[in-house]
């Protein structure tokens, strides 16, 4: 039987990049990188999880931050090579800055302007976690 995971394009990593949308509004909330074992099991538990490329682990989204994303749909695209997970972003907060979306600064005037406020401080989503800056903290 031919596995659903050798369809996949996987990069010279074996890493995918996995885009993850809402799945009511259509918003995309995050982009993250999955390896083989991270697909498998997030189709097998029905929820997101990627691979820290920063940590060289599996990352559960939420495990710490309790910001689980639910899977509703996985779509590969035509080429193969990049996932859309259709999810239900618990705690309606994807990125570590406490916002809804990673995608909150928009380019205007030559500079990148935040547009979107902070929903929780992440000091409160993270308080027991400790992590570098600039690290993906879930």
């Amino acid at each position: 039987m031919s596995n659903w995971l050798d369809s996949i394009k996987w990069d010279a990593d074996g890493l995918v990049p996995a885009i993850a949308q809402d799945h009511k509004t259509g918003r995309i909330l995050m982009m993250a990188w999955m390896n083989r074992e991270a697909l498998q099991l997030t189709a097998t538990e029905q929820r997101a999880i990627y691979w820290s490329r920063s940590r060289g682990k599996l990352w559960r989204k939420g495990e710490e931050s309790g910001h689980v994303q639910k899977l509703h749909e996985l779509r590969l695209d035509c080429d193969a090579d990049v996932i859309i997970l259709m999810v239900e972003q618990l705690g309606g907060i994807a990125c570590h800055t406490g916002r809804e979306s990673c995608f909150y600064r928009v380019f205007k005037n030559g500079a990148w302007q935040i547009v979107e406020p902070v929903l929780k401080d992440p000091a409160s989503i993270y308080a027991s976690a400790p992590s570098a800056p600039g690290h993906h903290h879930d």
